[in-house]
């Protein structure tokens, strides 16, 4: 079986991901790292914690995909006098390299948002924010449920779905009827007054700021907050297998130290 290197692995992942469809303020791509490395051990995680560059080196990965990008925002220096530092500076020594698609995982044809909208059954899925030359396949995704449900019933079925230890949270009329649904992982505040635009009388996202809650609620629409967490972790899950999938000799893994820093008191 031929050896299989860092380059092509992110050139799979930039396959699934095209990076063009990231946000122009995200940091993507192979972040630390020698594409031309030969590597047999890769580790996917939601955020790359102390706690998992910690799992990194002791189950000697060779690279991470992180979702969240590290650095996100360049640095003038690294060393252990910050977190970012420190973690980078730990995993340069053990050689490990880092790769993030961030916005444009989210915005793929089967990345975080698409893998929503089917989990959910809706249909004739579109983008909340229109596609532009960069990104053509716009962010965000709304469709219609193929039976009308109310909007807590279906908060309360995507936690489910992503087996979340925490209740979900909500805003407006919970008990309404919804029939289009829209999904915004991760931090899907901004995409509110779009959303509403778009007939959405649900937006499902993992967190919002006060602000945009009080937005959804003033404009009759509900606001469903799975957490930041639950909205995205699944899927650098699934992406484990799928990269197993399409290199068999590599040994990936989802990071098992990885938790939702927030808890229920």
């Amino acid at each position: 079986m031929p050896a299989v290197t860092v380059d092509a692995v992110c050139q799979a992942l930039a396959q699934w991901a095209p990076l063009k469809l990231a946000e122009s303020w995200d940091n993507v791509g192979l972040l630390v790292g020698d594409r031309g490395r030969e590597i047999a051990r890769v580790l996917t995680c939601l955020t790359l914690t102390p706690d998992v560059a910690t799992e990194a080196v002791d189950q000697q990965a060779d690279l991470i995909v992180t979702h969240h990008p590290i650095p996100f925002r360049p640095l003038p220096r690294i060393n252990c006098d910050s977190i970012t530092g420190e973690i980078l500076w730990r995993l340069i020594g053990a050689k490990i390299a880092v790769y993030s698609a961030h916005t444009a995982f989210d915005s793929a044809a089967e990345g975080i948002n698409q893998s929503w909208a089917q989990s959910l059954g809706l249909e004739s899925v579109r983008p909340i924010n229109a596609p532009t030359p960069e990104n053509e396949l716009g962010s965000g995704r709304y469709g219609v449920l193929t039976t009308e449900m109310t909007a807590r019933e279906v908060i309360r079925r995507c936690a489910t779905l992503v087996q979340s230890a925490s209740a979900p949270r909500g805003v407006g009329p919970l008990d309404q009827p919804v029939t289009k649904v829209g999904f915004a992982c991760g931090s899907g505040g901004s995409f509110v007054a779009q959303a509403a635009r778009c007939g959405c009388q649900l937006l499902v996202t993992g967190e919002a700021s006060f602000h945009d809650c009080l937005e959804a609620e003033s404009r009759g629409m509900t606001l469903g907050l799975l957490g930041h967490f639950h909205s995205e972790r699944f899927a650098m899950e699934r992406l484990a297998v799928r990269i197993g999938e399409e290199f068999p000799a590599l040994t990936v893994w989802p990071s098992k130290a990885e938790a939702d820093p927030i808890q229920p008191v």
